[in-house]
């Protein structure tokens, strides 16, 4: 990589690059690798080529990290350029031209926060360290988590219900969660004044446990 560049990066604060044993890192298929993006939090889209012979491209990490970063305290993050590669990998393996981010780096603050309002957001999420992904595609969300998890390449976790996979470059595990919501809550916020069903408490109460049963196998983001 062009040390000046690299330099750049590091300075800006906003690269993260963790390599890892040379049989784990990608074989990049061609050069630049680009990405087609929409931000589905913030209607802003990101297309464009982000790394090239020399390496990641400066511009192109700049506006990632704001593309990225968590909109609910409209902060910026560090750019995770592995996870991007994993992300770029799995659209190809599948086919897919474009993605639709439903979340990406998060603050400790609004990572403590949702985890006030919403069951099953994880205390050390790997969205803090900005090395995780929550996407969503038109097609073929299936077979992107399996090719995901082919890839070994870190955690991949599946949500049927809620329609996205999250991706990240973490510690190789999977997990998956049927239950309906939204940005990592399994059943949503406990609804004040609302009288519940006996189907409803025990979809909640097997939510709990499988949850629960993540946590302790360290297999939750």
């Amino acid at each position: 990589m062009n040390l000046r560049r690299r330099d750049l990066l590091i300075a800006t604060g906003v690269l993260l690059w963790l390599p890892r044993a040379a049989s784990a890192l990608p074989i990049l298929p061609s050069l630049p690798r680009r990405l087609d993006m929409k931000n589905a939090n913030t209607g802003e889209s990101f297309n464009g080529p982000y790394r090239d012979k020399d390496g990641p491209i400066p511009s192109a990490v700049t506006d990632l990290a704001h593309f990225l970063r968590d909109h609910h305290a409209n902060k910026e993050g560090p750019v995770c350029v592995p996870t991007l590669d994993l992300l770029a990998d799995v659209m190809d393996a599948v086919g897919e031209t474009k993605a639709t981010i439903l979340s990406a780096y998060r603050t400790k603050e609004t990572n403590d926060m949702l985890r006030a309002r919403y069951f099953g957001v994880a205390e050390k999420s790997q969205h803090l360290l900005g090395k995780a992904l929550d996407v969503t595609f038109d097609g073929k969300l299936a077979k992107a988590e399996q090719a995901a998890l082919k890839m070994k390449r870190g955690g991949v976790g599946w949500y049927p219900n809620s329609h996205f996979i999250h991706v990240d470059t973490g510690p190789v595990r999977r997990w998956e969660i049927d239950f309906t919501g939204a940005d990592h809550e399994l059943l949503g916020p406990m609804r004040p004044h609302h009288i519940y069903s006996f189907k409803e408490i025990l979809a909640r109460s097997r939510a709990e446990a499988w949850y629960e049963y993540l946590v302790r196998h360290h297999l939750a983001k």
